[in-house]
This record gives C-alpha cells, structure tokens and sequence, in this order.
C-alpha cells in the first residue's frame, strides 16, 4: 500500500510536470511557468534571479449567464514559442529609441464539455512579464458577457505596498504607504472626498501598483493595451496574500461584452531588484501596437502656460455671470447678462497670458471658461451642458487667435464635458473642426462628475470606449489630446501619439485643495506614469493659497526647488508653468530654469530611486548636448549624490543648480532657494542637500 501510495505520487508529480510549459527571458533573467491544475484550470507562476516573485497563480474568466464559465476543464492542445527583437523610434518621449525584446508563449486549451478554445499569451522581458487572454473565432463562443476576470497574482509575503483605494471612478487620492495585511484596516482613511467615486472592497486598490518585498525586490502590477475593455481593478485577498482581477462594471452591473475573435489588455509585472530600472522600463509601451497615425508630424511637445490657477485657487472664476442660476444652451441670453467682474476668459487677461508666453518663449497658452454654460455645469446630471462651440461675450475666438499668432503663441482649447459623454460625442465632429478653423491644434478634456448615461462609471468598457473614441476623432483633425479624469493610461499613446498627456491621478489643483502629500511626487513615477505622461501642472512658486484667494487657507507642501526639479522628474511631452505671471516675475531667477528646461528627450539616466523616498533623473534634450537633473525628496531631509558621467566625455559644461536653502521646509520655508553654477565635465561629482518636500534641479549647458 505504502509503495502504491508513493507510485501514484510520483505519478500525478510526472503529470503536473507534463503539462507544465515554461518560458525564459532573453537574457535569462525571468523564468515563467505555465501549468494546468488537475481540474484543468490554467496557472502561471513567476521567478526572477531565481527567486520566486509570484506564486502559483490561477487564471480565467468567469462569463454570465452561461452554464460554463472560462475557468477550468482545459486541456493544453497547442503551444507556440518565438521570439521577437526590434528598435522603435517613439514620435516623443524620455528616450529617441526603444528595445522591445521578448521570448512568447502562446497557449491554446480547449475546454472539456464545451469545446471552446482561448489562447494564454505570454511575453516575458528582461523587465517582466505580460500576459493576455485571446479568443479566436470559433461557433462555441461568439458572444458572450463577462461577469468577472479572474487572473491572480499570489504574492510571496506580506509586501509594503504604496496603493491607493480601488475606485470605479476616480484616481484622485493620495498614496498610502502599508503593508499589504494593513490595507483593510486603512482603506477607510485612504478614502478621501470626490466629486465622484464609488469603492468596490476594502482591499481594493488600482493599478499601477507598486511593491517592495522584505528583501529588497521590487514589483509592479499594471495592465497595458487598455482597449474595447473595462479597467481593472485589483481585489486582495488579505488572508491568503493573493490580488485577484476585479474589473469596473456598466450601469447593469456587467464587466465586459465581448465578440470574438477578440483578446483581453494585457495583464503586467514588472519586476527588478533595483527601482530605477522600474522608472526606466519601456515594456507597458512595448506591448501596445505601433503608431497608427501614419504622419505623426503635426505631433509636437508642449511648454504651456495658462488662465487656469487662478480659478483653482478660487481668485477667478470659470462662469461669466452670476445672474443666471440655469442656462439653456441657445435660449440664454448671455448678451443680456451682467458680466461676475471674476471671470477668467476674457480678452484683456487671455492677451496678459499670450503676452507671457511669448515674452519667455512658452509654446502655448490654455484658456478655460471660454465657452457659455458654466454658470450650471456641475452636479445636475445635465445632458446638453456644452456646445463647444459658442464663447462668452467677452471671449473673441477670432481676435485671440490672430493675436497669438502674430506672437508666435497657440491657444489650447478646452473642452469640459461635466461627464455627459453622450453630448461630447455629438458635438465632436464640430468641436474639432472649429478647432481647425480657429488654430487650436490641442485640446484639454473634462470629465469631472458622474458620468451620463446615468449608473455608468469612468472606467467601465463603455466609457473606455469613449476615450478611445476621442483620441481617434481627434487624430482625424490633426489635434493633440490632453484628457482629465479619464481613465489611466496603459501605453496607448505609442498607438495614438497624439495622446500626449492625462491626469488621471492627484494632480497639482489638490495643493489648492487642501493639499497632497509632500512625498506624493516620489511615488507618481512609480506607479500612475507607469502607463503615460500625466499632465501635473507643476511649477507653483506661491505656497500659501491664500494670497492668491483669502478665503482658501490651503497650503502647496513642495519648495519651489521642489517644483522646478518635476520637471524633470514627472516626464510629459505637455509641460505647463501652472502659476500665474505675477508669481513668476517675483522669483525671474528661478522662473529662468522653467523657461530653459526641454519637454522632449534623447536619453534619461535614473540616477537615485526610492518609491516614496527620493527620485534623480538625468535627461538629455533632444537634438542638443545639454542635460537637465531633477531631485525630488520626501519628508525627510537627505542628502543626494551623483556623479555626471553621463555627460559626454572631454566636453566641459556649465551647471546651474537650483537648490533648496540649507532652511527650506515644504510647510515653513518653502520659497528658500539658492542657485549657484559650477563648471562640470563627465568626471565630476556633486553632493546636494534636498529639504524636506523639496529637491533640486540642474541645467547643464554645453560650453561652446
């Protein structure tokens, strides 16, 4: 008995062996390995350098309505390996080439009982692993509903986790630090006030999610390819240490209509013993398809300025009158109205701004208010809110624009759709081309509030679709799409450059609103920029909100060395100078690092990283040989060191470093800079104080 019972046991291992498929990293560094459990559900399990990252992990979809969901009952009936090795030249970005190296499993299983089949992909990096589900075209499974996605990511310990709460509609928090048994006993107090969000769990948290592990690995969680499909979410089981899928549901309460042949976003770890190589990895734009925009060059970064901070802070106001408490789009007669005195868009203060722009060489200048319906935007769930078309009387669409341009200054639009997704749709089409008539060639989109039809939310299939919609649509014009509230990006924008930036997390309008955490810039690369640019409007320079507004008592927790250095740090192809002209020609010496610093990049050098901590980033403007160094610090005072040999060796360089004061605080001293500028060549090094919330930034300019 005691021989049969070890013979079967011997047997059922060879049995698992046998269906185990296994999968290296070009370079070896990864190992995945793809199995069936006995019941026929696919698994997959992760090592890198050897060591397990994530453990033995189940995979499928839980379909409704259906008498057998896409879980278990498979059997391999095909595998496919290959291997894929190219450069891409991206049309903007932190770096002017990309490797995409990857070896790729494909699994084919087909389920007993039913006879369907999915296809498993699988493409591991030398920076991790992706995977998706894919459904080929067959009469067993054409169209079907998706209750619920189930891909697992089984943890190897109780990791410290920098998350924030899963949220159907809003990416808008503040990080919480925790280990991941802590996040239920957290989620509470991590949960602050929007104006529209609906928590799912209490160990729910979004992606990206980034980890550390006891002993020193990092690991990032994230989905790439975000298309025709509803954002995921991930769900911790906090017993077992196991993230499972959980995805945003519609108005009815369904996860995903699907029609094959079709295939899932991809599902993404990533994975290093060193952070920096987590900021400098590539691999959520490597598996997205290349641009589909066959000339890209009416594509361009932007340095920007804008009549938008001060209606943050509450000192102007985006409405033109007070007079109306309701408005009709085409029944209000806003001629007859008696202008607030505290409007924002109007011709004399949009002239100020061009005037700005164009005096310290910005590209463009945003402009929100503009166009009637503010007086009752929000919170009526107001279908026909904005036309898109018609300004206010004290906006001339006509005369700004011939006087940007004799000033070599573009005007961005702005385009809010307080959430009604329907009337944004039907007035796109005109929306863009009276762009093209007026020479707006970019646009700022909206989606503050819940979302109409009613019942749907920010990031369910629907909605998803919608954005994808819009960067489309607008690509037909010729325009450049910056969208807020929209759901994070997933590397889409190597597909559609014309994305060329979101918000889509706590952006820098929350300093006005109380305020963000001084350590929030240390963690956004890691997790929110892991998918895109994001549009964070640095570059406020007045701390005290106050003085821009006497009734908002906020305070900005970051020193203006801070702010300069994000820059840097926080890359986007859409850079804006957020505050006013006023406070930028009190600090002009500081101000002259904003005017100097480049928007687009040949290299980036992550030279210091600690999620939460610190981040130092060295990059190389595009089509010249000077560098910009941005240090961002958290709440605890350190001193950065770096050396320049990143720099080209036997040139010599000037660097002019703007630094926090050896007093600055973000909370009690926060405008106390100094600036200095060395000779340095690819031999030097330099030790550099950074103030609690504050950091440094450092143009470096070749000596001619």
């Amino acid at each position: 008995m005691k021989n049969l019972f070890f013979a079967s046991l011997i047997l059922f291992a060879f049995s698992m062996v046998a269906k185990a498929q296994q999968l290296k990293s070009p370079e070896g560094k990864f190992v995945m390995e793809f199995s069936l459990q006995n019941d026929g559900t696919p698994t997959y399990n992760l090592k890198y350098k050897n060591k397990e990252v994530v453990k033995t992990s189940k995979l499928g979809l839980e379909l409704k309505d259906d008498k057998k969901s896409l879980l278990n009952d498979f059997t391999v009936v095909d595998t496919k390996t290959s291997t894929f090795d190219e450069t891409w030249k991206p049309v903007w970005g932190e770096v002017d080439h990309i490797r995409n190296h990857y070896n790729e499993l494909a699994v084919t299983l087909n389920q007993k009982g039913t006879d369907r089949q999915i296809i498993i992909r699988f493409r591991l990096f030398e920076d991790g692993l992706g995977f998706r589900y894919e459904f080929p075209a067959q009469k067993n499974l054409t169209y079907f509903v998706i209750k619920e996605e189930r891909s697992q990511f089984a943890m190897t310990g109780d990791h410290t986790a920098f998350w924030i709460p899963g949220d159907y509609d809003t990416q808008e928090y503040d990080y919480t630090k925790s280990k991941l048994s802590e996040i239920r006993g957290l989620s509470e107090k991590a949960y602050t006030a929007n104006v529209s969000q609906k928590s799912f769990s209490p160990t729910g948290v979004q992606t990206s999610l980034m980890l550390k592990t006891n002993d020193g690995i990092y690991i990032n969680l994230h989905e790439a390819a975000l298309i025709n499909y509803s954002c995921m979410h991930l769900n911790l089981d906090d017993k077992n240490l196991v993230f499972e899928s959980w995805l945003t549901p519609d108005a009815k309460g369904d996860k995903g209509y699907m029609q094959a042949p079709s295939h899932s976003p991809w599902r993404t770890i990533m994975v290093s013993d060193d952070a920096r190589e987590i900021l400098a990895s590539k691999m959520t734009y490597n598996l997205n398809d290349p641009s589909k925009i066959e000339n890209t060059s009416w594509i361009k970064p932007v340095k920007y300025v804008g009549v938008w901070w001060e209606m943050i802070t509450g000192k102007s106001s985006w409405s033109y009158t007070n007079d109306y408490p309701t408005v009709q789009l085409g029944v209000t007669d806003f001629a007859k109205a008696k202008p607030n005195g505290t409007h924002g868009a109007n011709n004399a203060n949009v002239k100020k701004y061009i005037d700005f722009a164009a005096a310290n060489g910005f590209d463009a200048v945003l402009v929100e208010g503009w166009n009637e319906g503010w007086e009752d935007w929000f919170g009526h769930s107001k279908d026909y809110v904005f036309d898109f078309l018609t300004p206010y009387p004290d906006f001339d669409v006509k005369g700004l624009h011939e006087y940007a341009k004799s000033k070599g200054v573009k005007i961005i639009m702005h385009h809010e759709t307080s959430g009604s997704v329907r009337n944004y749709e039907r007035h796109m089409d005109a929306a863009y081309k009276f762009m093209n008539d007026n020479g707006y060639d970019a646009v700022k989109s909206g989606y503050v509030g819940d979302i109409l039809p009613r019942g749907e939310n920010h990031y369910s299939q629907w909605i998803v679709n919608h954005y994808q919609y819009a960067i489309e649509k607008a690509a037909d014009y010729k325009i450049m799409v910056n969208a807020h509230e929209a759901v994070r990006p997933t590397g889409i924008a190597r597909t559609y450059p014309n994305l060329i930036g979101n918000e889509a997390a706590r952006g820098t309008e929350y300093q006005a609103f109380g305020g963000s955490k001084p350590n929030h810039v240390t963690v956004l690369p890691f997790t929110r920029l892991i998918g895109g640019p994001m549009d964070y409007t640095p570059g406020i320079f007045e701390m005290d909100i106050s003085k821009m507004n006497p009734e908002n008592k906020s305070h900005v927790n970051s020193t203006i060395a801070n702010q300069l250095a994000l820059y840097v740090t926080m890359y986007s192809p859409l850079q804006m100078a957020a505050d006013t002209p006023e406070n930028y020609n009190r600090f002009p010496d500081a101000f002259q690092f904003i005017k100097d610093v480049a928007v687009d990049w040949s290299e980036s050098k992550y030279i210091e990283a600690e999620p939460g901590d610190f981040i130092t980033v060295a990059r190389k403007a595009k089509r010249t040989n000077n560098w910009f160094v941005g240090n961002v610090n958290g709440e605890t005072p350190r001193t950065s060191n770096i050396d320049f040999s990143f720099l080209e060796k036997g040139k010599k360089y000037t660097a002019t470093i703007y630094a926090d004061a050896k007093d600055a605080h973000y909370k009690t001293n926060p405008q106390a800079y100094t600036i200095k500028k060395i000779a340095v060549t690819n031999k030097s090094k330099l030790s550099q104080f950074s103030a609690p919330g504050g950091g440094y930034a450092i143009s470096i300019i070749e000596n001619k």
